[in-house]
């Protein structure tokens, strides 16, 4: 009885280590046209493959604040839009399935444009050309918002614009693409570059920040009229913050911030922290009460990429509600100065 217990226990042992320690993914089949790697498309699409290539869609598996704040993919949901099927295969607007091999590529060129074997196989583009190595295929999926939406409506920024003044018809009438994978310069298709969060341009062409003198108070308005979402979107990672302190005498003086105000979109595990980004259109009004009299004083908006602040000694997370001066990673998005 003693040696069938003992083989339980290990059947049972064995069977939570495989599921721990288990083999890497198997990977996934290969439609047909024999498209495998990105870099076979480097070689006719030089400069869409350099521009993909230096962009963060490349580097979404080995970015390090991902693989940190996933716990280096032990979160496994996350693992879907950082290393993703084929959207063909599961239908654009539809959330997409984790991939098995080349994860290490990201967000790749297959991943956007091959095309699984129920449709013939193949890739597909914005226009058929049957004289092409790869013979792409039109597919005027590949210019709607719902086929960015299959990973970038995770955090609802599609449902963000589609509430937005960008998603109505006519003049004024912006998506994705627009902001996103602009028109090139010589007019040659569409940037990959896929700029975003990570550039401090498009951060800072998205608000404005502006701070006047009112009675016994200083009034504070952030204003999103340049992004088609809420500011920060997308990842709930990211952050933005508010702060404000006197002038100091030498302009290159770092320190001496009071917090004022947090904006991000908490993770659902965090229930006692508010919703507070500011939708597309929206102005964000904050009060400095504490400011009257105190002469003439500054007022600065700060972006971080993930969205805690730590201890320098402890490395320990630190409440937004007792976050005092800007972390050395947050960068400063605008800066206003208010008369005494």
């Amino acid at each position: 009885m003693r040696w069938i217990a003992g083989i339980m226990v290990l059947t049972v042992l064995g069977s939570l280590l495989a599921n721990l320690f288990g083999p890497s993914p198997e990977a996934d089949p290969v439609p047909a046209g024999g498209f495998v790697s990105s870099k076979q498309c480097q070689e006719c699409h030089a400069k869409v493959y350099e521009e993909w290539s230096n962009s963060w869609h490349a580097q979404s598996w080995t970015d390090p604040d991902v693989r940190a704040l996933s716990n280096d993919f032990s979160n496994t949901d996350c693992i879907d839009c950082h290393a993703p099927k084929d959207v063909f295969s599961t239908g654009p607007g539809k959330r997409v399935l984790p991939r098995g091999d080349r994860r290490n590529q990201g967000v790749d060129c297959l991943a956007c444009h091959r095309l699984p074997e129920s449709m013939g196989g193949g890739v597909a583009g914005t226009t058929d050309h049957t004289g092409a190595a790869c013979r792409p295929q039109l597919r005027t999926e590949l210019a709607r918002v719902e086929y960015c939406g299959s990973c970038h409506n995770q955090h609802n920024t599609v449902d963000q614009w589609e509430a937005s003044k960008y998603a109505i018809k006519g003049e004024g009438y912006k998506d994705c693409r627009d902001c996103h994978m602009p028109v090139r310069s010589d007019g040659a298709g569409r940037s990959h570059h896929f700029k975003g969060g990570h550039d401090m341009k498009l951060v800072r062409s998205a608000v404005t920040l502006v701070a006047k003198r009112d009675a016994d108070k200083i009034l504070v308005s952030l204003t999103n009229h340049g992004a088609g979402h809420a500011f920060p979107t997308d990842e709930r990672s990211r952050a933005a913050d508010l702060f404000w302190r006197k002038t100091p005498a030498d302009p290159n003086q770092s320190g001496g911030w009071t917090h004022l105000y947090r904006i991000r979109d908490p993770y659902r595990s965090e229930v006692d922290i508010p919703r507070t980004l500011v939708d597309a259109g929206e102005t964000l009004e904050v009060d400095i009460e504490t400011a009257a009299g105190e002469g003439p004083i500054q007022v600065a908006l700060f972006y971080k990429l993930t969205p805690y602040y730590r201890d320098m000694e402890t490395g320990e997370a630190i409440p937004y509600t007792q976050i005092t001066e800007p972390s050395l990673d947050a960068q400063l998005v605008h800066r206003v100065e208010v008369g005494p």
